[in-house]
């Protein structure tokens, strides 16, 4: 099976393209903007008809896409979430390649949750900011587009590569510097949040089987269990060996000082955060994994202390 993976550098792309490489029926093909991809297209500049001619002359049986951009202003996400997606599409269409499509979404398509509840994937989706919104508009375009095609709404990925400027990432940046400093007291904003973690391996794991299976539509991947942020924190300070005393800080998230997931800010797009949760996610995300249980055969393995433990791994050698 010859597979065409768009994005093999980003954080969930390169755990991808190692699952597939370990496939031996897979023939793996990486195409992106860096210099090591295989081909070097961008999806927000490059035309329809170039991506079609590409696939017509490798012909893959598989075109994965986990590219996108997490970051940026509402133009920037729209151009690499959503024209993007619409440049792949169109192209497939135009193929004779007849490629089944893999396409990566996210939870933040669902927008808040009411706590203690499971999302499905029949909820209504109700994006609470741009990232969401973008996303979103990626997967209409797929679901719409008559292509053999899936797209997995991955929840909260974390793991080795967590981005700095993801929630676990800077709440392990935010330990390394209290220990690193001999801080007795770490103080955080923001843990009162809680959302489902998911191993980026076991994301792979899913992107592997819904590549070989036949299954359509919106699939969550999740763990299945919100987690609040302050005993996710616990649990990294016990990895960590921080001894130190954890304090929340009062108020709303970003009120003082940024809190654990607040973004940096945009330099293009300085106002406040509109939103009460930078992620545009409320307060509570969980997902409902039976989908991805009955129709790829899939479950997570990796537990969320081992996910943090790989996390402080990467944080404690900038020590």
């Amino acid at each position: 099976m010859r597979v065409l993976l768009i994005g093999a550098n980003g954080y969930i792309g390169r755990f991808v393209a190692d699952r597939l490489l370990a496939d031996p029926a897979v023939q793996l093909t990486a195409l992106g903007r860096g210099d090591d991809a295989d081909v070097r297209f961008d999806l927000a500049s490059g035309s329809p008809g170039a991506l079609t001619r590409f696939l017509d002359a490798v012909h893959p049986g598989v075109v994965v896409n986990c590219a996108g951009a997490t970051r940026g202003g509402a133009r920037e996400l729209t151009r690499h979430n959503t024209v993007a997606v619409a440049t792949v599409c169109e192209a497939l269409r135009r193929s004779g390649c007849g490629a089944r499509l893999v396409q990566i979404g996210c939870s933040a398509e669902y927008g808040p949750s009411q706590p203690g509840s499971s999302t499905a994937e029949d909820a209504v989706p109700r994006p609470g900011g741009p990232y969401g919104v973008s996303k979103l508009a990626a997967t209409e375009l797929v679901l719409g587009s008559g292509l053999d095609a899936v797209v997995l709404r991955v929840f909260s990925p974390a793991g080795p590569g967590t981005p700095a400027g993801s929630p676990l990432g800077r709440l392990a940046e935010a330990m390394r510097r209290a220990m690193q400093s001999g801080d007795g007291e770490l103080k955080l904003g923001g843990l009162g949040a809680q959302r489902d973690f998911v191993d980026v391996r076991d994301v792979a794991r899913a992107v592997h089987a819904a590549s070989l299976s036949a299954a359509q539509g919106v699939i969550n991947i999740g763990s299945g269990r919100a987690v609040r942020l302050r005993d996710a924190a616990a649990v990294l300070a016990r990895v960590a060996g921080y001894g130190g005393a954890l304090h929340e800080l009062d108020g709303p998230p970003g009120a003082l000082r940024p809190a654990i997931g607040h973004p940096r800010p945009d330099p293009d797009h300085a106002h406040p955060v509109a939103y009460p949760y930078p992620d545009g996610c409320g307060s509570w995300q969980q997902a409902d994994v039976r989908t991805a249980r009955d129709r790829l055969g899939w479950r997570p393995r990796i537990g969320l202390e081992e996910s943090l433990a790989d996390i402080w791994m990467e944080a404690a050698c900038r020590i």
